[in-house]
């Protein structure tokens, strides 16, 4: 039996999720399923891919090899696979709630001829979404080791490896005056819980906050950017992304060390979108978010010293 694309799309998808149980979640079949496919790549190649422990799956050297060619062959692959369809009716992109969806829809206006704009603050809406069709492509933000368990036929690039996540106060609030906030000294608070919970934003905070000696008081759940007036009336803070400016009576400031980090990921169905039309939404979506980041007095300093070796790696 000769090597099959599908066990190229599985190598692969093990190495990207870097264990076997999240390469299967990925893939849509059981670990146990996966695990079988893995063993007869490897006797079909002669040798061992990946070295299993408690960190993970690591690639060995013929793994990592294997990994190389087999990523350069399923671009080729996909790019000439989603050319050849063809797409009717408008393309609908999806994307969490960003400070800068508006100057994106401006960007994508130049890039597809007719689309429709889904704002949704739940990541696991998103990839449900993509994965049922309702969605062509989407802008997804995850927790940095979070999964989206993307099924087979959506295409995906990650826009930026990780990001900080900030935390939005009162103006008048004792620690607004710092240039960055400890965690720990947030343990009184009470908090607007973040949107899409169940993404594990939700779970990622509450570790954060154990590990910084304190239980998070989540008095409030609202959709994202509902949470504003709330904080300008000093009644509750609340995890933001780092584009973020706040508004009146609202300041932004990082979290010390970085304790929250998401993703930003871009994905798509390589059946609505060609190789070429999501490479070029992917370079406004990336063109977008550095404007903003930019744009941002707070998140600026940030990504000059480190967004643009950051997107050049992902």
């Amino acid at each position: 039996m000769d090597l099959e694309i599908r066990h190229l799309r599985a190598v692969c998808a093990i190495g990207d999720a870097g264990s076997l149980s999240r390469a299967a979640t990925q893939l849509g079949i059981s670990q146990p399923s996966l695990t079988t496919l893995l063993q007869r790549v490897e006797r079909l190649v002669g040798g061992k891919l990946f070295e299993r422990g408690r960190a993970g799956a690591e690639p060995t050297a013929l793994g990592a090899q294997m990994l190389q060619r087999a990523r350069l062959l399923l671009v080729e692959l996909d790019a000439f696979g989603s050319d050849m369809v063809q797409r009717d009716g408008p393309s609908r992109l999806g994307s969490v709630h960003m400070e800068c969806v508006g100057p994106l829809y401006t960007r994508l206006e130049q890039v597809l001829d007719d689309i429709t704009l889904v704002v949704d603050p739940s990541s696991t809406g998103l990839a449900l979404a993509l994965a049922n069709g309702h969605l062509d492509a989407a802008v997804i933000a995850v927790d940095e080791e979070g999964d989206l368990g993307l099924p087979r036929g959506v295409a995906q690039r990650v826009v930026v490896p990780w990001v900080p996540v900030f935390i939005a106060l009162p103006a008048g609030h004792r620690l607004a005056g710092r240039p960055e906030v400890e965690l720990a000294d947030l343990a009184g608070e009470s908090w607007v819980g973040p949107p899409g919970a169940e993404d594990g934003s939700l779970t990622a905070l509450r570790a954060a906050c154990r590990a910084a000696g304190f239980v998070p008081r989540i008095r409030f759940e609202m959709p994202s950017g509902a949470g504003r007036q709330l904080i300008a009336a000093g009644k509750a803070v609340q995890l933001v992304e780092p584009t973020s400016q706040g508004g009146p009576g609202v300041v932004v400031r990082p979290l010390a060390g970085a304790p929250l980090r998401m993703r930003l990921v871009f994905a798509w169905r390589r059946e609505r979108l060609t190789w070429n039309q999501a490479s070029r939404v992917f370079a406004e979506v990336l063109g977008a978010y550095a404007e903003q980041a930019l744009a941002s007095p707070v998140f600026r300093p940030w990504w000059q010293e480190r967004g643009a070796a950051l997107t050049a790696s992902g």
